[in-house]
């Protein structure tokens, strides 16, 4: 190994080491070993994989840290893959020089109001691994194309930009996986501009990531998301969320998971999601898609939404299953009121959800905003949704809300107000105009007004409205 020490490296924090690192790195075998020390850094390390060849950066089991006193990342790995991960697109060189640069058990500090951490940029197969990086702009930038990324175990902590930024890039198959990011003020990951295909986002801890523990002023209402998928430009599909927390303070326009399509028209561009097994909450929106397609949302915990805990416009195909939407009495008397909220959406299931909100019916949490809602579950213009076995507690002043909505189905699902005096006017309010639609065989209470408002053209079969 080529260690840096031996090429003049001095390591104490105040020296400036950035010749030693370049001449290790002309000079050496490929790798860079930093002792434990702290190696300040005045300009970027750039590792052309092509002219360097293969290469790893070792911090020997984290005792070693890098300060980034200059502008730019402390990093750049740069190579020159530009096909897909098919065998036959790779040239024999991408594999003897440029293949999977490793940098692994390193820590990176900013020092430099535009200091960043990492970038990767026409890279195959790069691998970050106990890698910790704070206080920087961006930590990892990914850019132009990469493929079979792999960022493993590693420590994001209050970044003034970008957590982990995939932008203006043509990605496939990567997974980050066993990482805390946490407090970067733009976002959590963010992907924009980008074509994407095969990302798993899995068993991390991701959250606080907004201005709250930044406090930029006139900055609290910048739109943000612990999980920020932004297909407006480019393609975004063929990806998980899975096993993971995500939570966050609130901020005006937040999410904690957001995807952004390309409107009512092309709502595929994003779409192909999984999101499963989750603990999600504390954001204004919890989870919020627009113009999304073909996106599963499954064995969630879904909890304390400012605004709506699942706020769903403008997509199609989405299958909601057996989520908890839930509250925890723990908290009173600081409680939030919140519910699900779809909109002019089409061809959605809800399939075995349960809902329940907190007993005061609105939010008792100081300076939480006013929650403007008509119910626990609201649907707004859609058609041809399927609304199952749901259990559906405590909503005010409706427990299920529908206005305009088609072809739509409603069966086998409880509606209750078990509250005294009860908060929930009727179980299900059905308003506007409606062709093909029907509540069938549910359990519906009746609230302090009556059991269901529903307007004629709905077809009400086979329930129980007594409440008992």
């Amino acid at each position: 190994m080529s260690n840096v020490r031996d090429f003049g490296a001095v390591g104490n924090g105040v020296a400036d080491d950035t010749m030693t690192v370049e001449h290790a790195l002309s000079a050496g075998n490929g790798t860079l070993e930093f002792p434990r020390g702290e190696y300040k850094l005045t300009r970027t390390i750039r590792v052309d994989l092509a002219k360097h060849g293969r290469f790893a950066l070792s911090g020997s089991g984290g005792t070693a840290r890098l300060i980034m006193a200059g502008a730019g990342p402390v990093l750049s790995l740069l190579g020159g893959h530009e096909g897909s991960a098919l065998p036959a697109s790779f040239k024999p060189e991408t594999w003897d020089r440029e293949r999977m640069p490793t940098v692994s058990d390193v820590e990176i500090v900013g020092a430099h109001p535009e200091a960043d951490g990492i970038h990767i940029s026409g890279v195959m197969q790069p691998t970050l691994a106990g890698v910790l990086i704070r206080e920087v702009r961006t930590a990892v930038y990914i850019n132009r194309r990469a493929r079979n990324v792999l960022v493993s175990h590693c420590h994001i902590y209050k970044c003034s930009g970008i957590g982990i930024h995939l932008d203006r890039l043509n990605l496939h198959q990567t997974i980050i996986t066993g990482s805390h990011i946490s407090y970067c003020r733009l976002g959590g990951i963010r992907i924009e501009k980008s074509e994407i295909r095969n990302l798993q986002i899995t068993g991390n801890d991701i959250e606080y990531n907004n201005n709250q523990a930044h406090k930029v002023p006139d900055a609290d209402d910048v739109a943000t998301a612990e999980i920020y998928i932004d297909a407006s430009e480019g393609s975004i599909r063929e990806g998980t969320i899975v096993s993971n927390t995500i939570q966050a303070t609130y901020n005006k326009n937040g999410a904690n998971i957001r995807l952004i399509g390309q409107g009512p028209d092309q709502p595929h561009k994003v779409g192909l999601w999984i999101i499963s097994g989750n603990l999600i909450g504390s954001q204004e929106n919890n989870i919020h898609l627009s113009s999304a397609r073909g996106v599963t949302i499954s064995g969630n915990v879904i909890y304390s939404g400012h605004n709506r805990n699942l706020l769903i416009e403008n997509s199609r195909n989405i299958a909601i299953g057996a989520n908890c939407f839930d509250h925890n009495p723990d908290y009173e008397p600081n409680e939030l009121c919140t519910g699900i909220r779809i909109v002019d959406s089409v061809d959605c299931t809800l399939t075995g959800v349960l809902i329940q909100d907190a007993q005061a019916g609105r939010h008792t949490v100081k300076n939480a905003p006013a929650v403007q809602h008509e119910a626990l579950l609201e649907l707004v213009r859609c058609r041809r949704m399927t609304l199952s076995g749901l259990q559906v507690l405590e909503g005010a002043p409706y427990g299920i809300s529908l206005e305009d909505c088609h072809d739509t189905l409603i069966t086998g699902s409880t509606v209750l107000d078990a509250r005294e005096p009860k908060l929930m006017r009727a179980a299900i309010r059905w308003s506007g105009t409606s062709t093909g639609s029907q509540i069938g065989q549910c359990r519906l209470g009746n609230g302090s007004a009556t059991a269901l408002e529903v307007d004629p053209s709905v077809k009400v079969v086979d329930n129980r409205l007594d409440g008992a």
